[in-house]
């Protein structure tokens, strides 16, 4: 398989895009996951958005209603679906900005965290 192919493959999906594409295969949506994990939509659309992380008993939770592995969840690799059938529906230039999209997604999240734990930073040499 190919990177353009990978759909949930490290270097193109997020563990926010890789419980959304699992979510969608179990054939349930933001509130049907919520309810069975017992949290709020807006727990479960954090999680998508990469803004927030499930703890370990959650993570094996969502695994398990899923039918993934923990490991799918958390790097794309072992048992989980597989993208969508990508022929006749996407070209490959749309595959490789698809790719491209998750990969500047994943930079900004990087970056967004190290903003947080600067501005920490600065709080901290303030005060002293």
């Amino acid at each position: 398989m190919t990177d353009e192919q990978d759909w949930f493959g490290s270097e193109t999906a997020t563990f926010g895009d890789r419980l959304a594409g699992a979510r969608e295969a179990a054939g349930l949506d933001q509130k049907g996951l919520a309810d069975k994990l017992g949290v709020k939509r807006s727990v479960i659309q954090g999680w998508e958005n990469d803004l927030k992380e499930p703890r370990a008993n959650r993570l094996q939770m969502l695994a398990g209603i899923l039918s993934v592995s923990i490991s799918w969840l958390l790097t794309g690799e072992g048992d989980g679906p597989e993208g969508p059938d990508e022929e006749g529906q996407m070209t490959s230039d749309l595959a490789e900005l698809l790719t491209e999209m998750r990969a500047l997604r994943g930079q900004i999240i990087r970056s967004g965290e190290k903003l947080g734990r600067l501005e920490k930073r600065l709080r901290k040499a303030l005060k002293d």
